[in-house]
């Protein structure tokens, strides 16, 4: 619980400080949303920071372990940077691979091998059998670009992350402090997320699902690693129908946790 508290006091910290002093200039940091609202992008600097922080000052997590989620969520987190300031709409999911089959190598290309590779290093400090590396990375990796699959609405990733995230804080030992930390950063966020102030962005929806894929990777074996990889692989392939196929998201019951809090306007 303290590192889900210390996640979300420093990503308050971290967003205050940001919305004060924006990085190089504050017009770079702001979009319009679904809705036709701007909106900035520093909730998804700031949960990132928050997330790796709360991590590497965890107690009763092994140093290699931290380094490993640490680093997995600030290169995830660096990668949707990028995105965020250098990707094309015209070019998501899968057309990043269309593009380098054409040898065009687009911001997403870059963080679909960024956040790769991260994660394939994060899961040789986690595991010591390749096999159990491999499927760490790939569920790492996974995580990450599934949180990110479903930001296209106010506060949807910050509450999927708390909504995943919250059952592997029952859990004892390193694997749930690592779960406290991107549910602790999302749920500071995420009533400035709902109510169209900020937004995760590719940064911090990146971010937060690399911490909590590592959080997953520390928890399972390998039967587990491979359960996860598969459902994550899954996504990844029909990634363009949960990001834009809204029946998913008027089920009963997830309809009205997916619109808690969300501002009402006629685009629905």
């Amino acid at each position: 619980m303290s590192v889900g508290v210390a996640a979300a006091g420093a990503t308050r910290v971290a967003y205050g400080l940001l919305r004060r002093r924006p990085p190089v200039e504050a017009r770079m940091w702001r979009r319009t949303n679904y809705a036709g609202r701007g909106v900035e992008l520093y909730g998804g600097l700031a949960a990132a920071a928050g997330a790796a922080t709360a991590v590497a000052a965890a107690r009763g997590v092994a140093l290699r372990t931290r380094i490993a989620a640490v680093g997995a969520a600030l290169a995830a987190g660096a990668c949707g940077a990028y995105d965020d300031q250098y990707g094309s709409p015209a070019e998501k999911g899968l057309a990043h691979l269309k593009a380098l089959r054409e040898g065009r190598f687009t911001s997403g290309a870059a963080k679909l091998l960024g956040i790769g590779a991260a994660g394939l290093a994060a899961g040789v400090l986690l595991k010591t059998h390749p096999a159990d590396q491999l499927l760490t990375g790939v569920v790492i990796a996974g995580t990450a670009h599934a949180v990110n699959l479903v930001d296209v609405r106010p506060g949807r990733a910050a509450k999927a992350v708390i909504a995943v995230g919250a059952p592997g804080l029952l859990r004892r030992g390193p694997a749930a402090l690592l779960a406290a930390a991107p549910v602790g950063a999302a749920a500071a966020v995420l009533r400035d997320d709902v109510s169209e102030r900020t937004m995760l962005g590719d940064a911090g929806a990146h971010a937060l699902g690399a911490a909590l894929g590592a959080a997953v990777a520390v928890a399972n074996g390998r039967t587990g690693l491979l359960l996860h990889a598969a459902a994550l692989v899954a996504m990844t392939v029909t990634g363009d129908r949960i990001s834009t196929d809204e029946r998913l998201w008027k089920a009963p019951g997830v309809r009205h946790v997916d619109s808690w809090g969300r501002v009402a306007h006629p685009y629905g």
